[in-house]
């Protein structure tokens, strides 16, 4: 097994060296380095695409997702020794999507095989890009409170309502959608259904943030007909399928403390021989940062191993997120008041004020700090109501 493994290692490091583009091994300068995919993508740079369909075309974007459904099919430790090659040659992330890392893992353990056919392998590929609709105007942190209506019309439902902070939803193909099929109970009363964002009645409009960019929508439903072939689950059961992909999109979110590949801006300051104070919490913030990382893959194996705590995705996405927080203060503090400055070519249009600014919202999305903190003190720590 060992040797099989260490041949797998050999042979993945020599495809990455060949195929993984010389540009897609350099730090991204803003998001817009990022790859998305979808019906009407935009690249910044034309390798983005080679690279994500080469990496497609292995199922090596979804490397442990099985192969009749576009991944890989890896084992777990092939994945991570995939993982680990990547970091080694700094190889950018060959498709960023919210299909891959909240859809996907619903859609494999409750879609029917009709849906994850239809599905699963066009999100591998980068063919379509999804956004999430669960938040509403009156239902954040209370989200079994939600009221966007799915009423029965035999053979579809039509939907009617609203959602909000929906991140690029101006920009989605489709959107995997939380709707009311039942009113009177909360949780039990949930759908989760999956539609085309070009469907009629379907509209959004961006939320415009402190950082100066809009990832985040507004999305208005107005007698939008949907398949009742569309529903993920059972009928009022959808609060199951909302609750497991919360885990996952938690785990995506905690992801961020890790920080990005390549050139660390914290490191380069330290480099330089910042105020001593400084060197000293930003050594600090590395320790945390490789402590996290460890908890990080310990949990991703667990997980896949099926004996992760269900609290875990919490108590992970809150320290992410403090840590994204804490790396971006640093960042702005090594850099002095140049970092102020978020208009010219030379600090690439604001990168790192933006950033910083950015990182204000994690401790809402996915779920508010304050209400990881809840989760893991009652069902970690057993602490009482």
């Amino acid at each position: 097994m060992a040797e099989d493994l260490e041949t797998f290692r050999i042979e993945t490091r020599a495809w990455l060296e060949e195929n993984c583009p010389p540009s897609m091994r350099t730090p991204m300068r803003s998001e817009k380095d990022a790859t998305w995919g979808g019906r009407n993508p935009v690249y910044a740079h034309p390798d983005q695409k080679l690279w994500m369909d080469r990496m497609g075309a292995r199922g090596w974007t979804v490397p442990d997702w099985p192969k009749a459904y576009g991944g890989g099919g890896l084992s777990p430790a092939e994945t991570k020794i995939l993982r680990e090659e990547m970091a080694r040659l700094k190889c950018r992330n060959p498709l960023n999507s919210f299909g891959i890392s909240m859809l996907g893992p619903a859609l494999l353990k409750y879609g029917t095989e009709a849906q994850k056919i239809e599905h699963l392998p066009r999100i591998a590929r980068g063919e379509i890009r999804w956004c999430q609709g669960y938040s509403e105007p009156n239902a954040g942190s209370d989200l079994a409170g939600l009221a966007t209506s799915a009423d029965d019309a035999g053979d579809h439902y039509i939907v009617n309502g609203q959602k909000v902070w929906t991140s690029y939803a101006d920009q989605a193909d489709w959107i995997f959608c939380l709707v009311r099929t039942e009113k009177t109970t909360k949780q039990g009363g949930i759908s989760f259904v999956l539609f085309d964002m070009a469907s009629e009645g379907v509209s959004t409009k961006p939320i415009l943030l402190i950082s100066g960019y809009s990832p985040f929508c507004e999305t208005f439903f107005d007698n939008v007909k949907v398949p009742k072939a569309n529903r993920v689950h059972d009928e009022n059961k959808g609060w199951d399928v909302a609750k497991y992909l919360l885990g996952h999109e938690r785990e995506m979110i905690s992801g961020m403390g890790l920080g990005s590949r390549g050139a660390d801006p914290l490191v380069e300051a330290a480099r330089k021989g910042v105020d001593p104070i400084l060197r000293a919490q930003i050594a600090l913030f590395e320790v945390r940062s490789k402590a996290f990382a460890a908890m990080s893959e310990r949990f991703i194996d667990e997980l896949k191993a099926g004996k992760a705590h269900p609290a875990q995705p919490s108590m992970m996405k809150y320290y992410g997120t403090e840590l994204n927080k804490a790396r971006h203060e640093l960042i702005m503090a090594a850099g002095g008041s140049d970092t102020l400055e978020w208009e010219s070519e030379a600090s690439h249009h604001g990168a790192a004020p933006r950033a910083w600014l950015r990182t204000k919202a994690n401790s809402i999305e996915g779920g508010t700090s304050e209400i990881q903190l809840n989760i893991i003190a009652k069902r970690i720590l057993d602490l009482p109501s």
